[in-house]
């Protein structure tokens, strides 16, 4: 009787945690840990209940997550996409969220990342500009190949 309380009561406060922002299975997974959830079985059991009441969607995450890592964090796909991946979130779920990334406002914000870079950096020569651009642009977690033809453009211009 005192481990069905304990499951509602749990049940209850991840509804809750759920309803103010979008959470994966894993974050409520580690959040059960953390309020000392006992057994694998009690786990999944919220976690069933909170996939079918909709309180978890793993493509909604994963869209929320994309496009708040992409606006403010400005990151890339490759860092966002590993990021997901570390969660656990499928790999559907991953491609969906990605979609909602526009090609034109992508490039926009890498042009926008290196040009502001350029001006913050100190560079001994253009080969070092280069290569400080590079490695900034791959740290956010752009696709080198598009940093490559985006940087030419910079600084052919």
């Amino acid at each position: 009787m005192a481990e069905k309380k304990q499951r509602e009561e749990l049940l209850q406060r991840a509804m809750r945690a759920c309803s103010e922002r979008e959470y994966c299975i894993s974050d409520i997974s580690a959040l059960l840990d953390r309020w000392g959830a006992d057994g694998s079985e009690t786990r999944t059991w919220i976690i069933d209940r909170l996939i079918k009441e909709k309180f978890i969607d793993e493509y909604r995450y994963s869209r929320a997550f994309v496009l708040d890592h992409f606006r403010h964090s400005q990151w890339g796909r490759v860092k966002i996409s590993m990021a997901l991946k570390q969660k656990k979130v499928e790999p559907e779920a991953i491609a969906s969220g990605m979609e909602a990334i526009g090609e034109d406002e992508y490039l926009e914000l890498l042009q926008k990342i290196l040009g502001d870079q350029r001006r913050k950096i100190k560079a001994k020569n253009r080969l070092d500009l280069r290569g400080k651009l590079l490695r900034h642009a791959l740290g956010k977690g752009f696709e080198s190949h598009l940093v490559y033809d985006a940087i030419n453009s910079l600084l052919t211009d």
